[in-house]
């Protein structure tokens, strides 16, 4: 749950410039955190012009914040993406 908040407090200008680095750093190699943040910035942006934002985006959203509630212990970097390294690695 902690890249959740991470990453929202990124997407909202409000970490130290280390931690932006190593978010945007992160944002460009992870897919699944880089598609949470272009579902944020759709979602954002649409309230910033007033308008209803895509249904699409606001249910990746929803599904995000589902998956938060059953995210492992933090630490588990693998299980926070939903992701499981391959055998040996």
């Amino acid at each position: 749950m902690r890249v959740a908040r991470v990453l929202q407090c990124y997407l909202d200008g409000e970490t130290d410039e280390v931690t932006a680095r190593r978010v945007a750093a992160h944002l460009e190699d992870c897919r699944r955190c880089g598609l949470e943040a272009s579902v944020y910035q759709e979602i954002h942006n649409a309230l910033a012009r007033r308008t209803k934002p895509d249904s699409r985006a606001v249910g990746r959203l929803q599904a995000f914040g589902a998956s938060l509630l059953s995210d492992p212990p933090a630490g588990d970097d693998d299980a926070e993406h939903g992701t499981t390294r391959p055998a040996g690695a």
